[in-house]
């Protein structure tokens, strides 16, 4: 059986453990953002920042900030479960991006994983996850990540009209000194 939202929130302490990693299932009521071509947008989630995670049709995951960006994540729901258990700071490595430098995004992962400071309640939930879920692991969850955003078409929009920006920011591993220095 594929999995949807619906499976996985059946899964109580898996959606618990996945809360331990900053993604919630509960979903907004008002949607305060709007997509060229989407009616009625399917939120499926969010996180601790107030970004809004989206279904999209045929099953890509978009991923909506706070902050007026948005990009298709994942091309499936199981792939956005596999990037959130295998990276489960994909935003950061977003953040780190340098404008969308693969290279430089595979730097931000390693410094990332380097620097967590729950390390072993990370690798906790992601054993205890995948095991529930019977998931395999993600074999590049960062290049799967670029190639999403890369990829991404779709246009979100705030109420006032004005269209998102890419998810893909300015910034590197080596404009965070605690980083730059995990990197090193």
């Amino acid at each position: 059986m594929p999995l949807t939202p619906e499976v996985l929130t059946a899964q109580g302490e898996v959606v618990a453990w996945l809360a331990s990693l900053d993604v919630s299932f509960a979903t907004d009521e008002e949607p305060w953002f709007t997509i060229d071509g989407v009616e009625s947008p399917r939120q499926i989630g969010s996180d601790g920042s107030g970004g809004a995670v989206i279904l999209l049709p045929p099953q890509n995951v978009l991923y909506v900030s706070s902050e007026g960006r948005a990009g298709v994540i994942a091309d499936s729901f199981d792939a956005f479960i596999q990037l959130v258990v295998a990276r489960p700071y994909w935003l950061d490595i977003l953040k780190f991006s340098a404008g969308g430098d693969l290279q430089e995004m595979r730097r931000a992962a390693d410094a990332l994983e380097a620097t967590l400071d729950d390390e072993d309640d990370v690798n906790e939930a992601r054993e205890e996850i995948r095991s529930a879920l019977d998931l395999p692991e993600a074999s590049d969850p960062v290049g799967a990540l670029y190639e999403a955003v890369a990829a991404s078409d779709a246009i979100v929009r705030a109420t006032d009209g004005s269209p998102f920006t890419t998810l893909f920011n300015r910034f590197s591993i080596d404009s965070n000194p605690m980083l730059r220095n995990a990197a090193a």
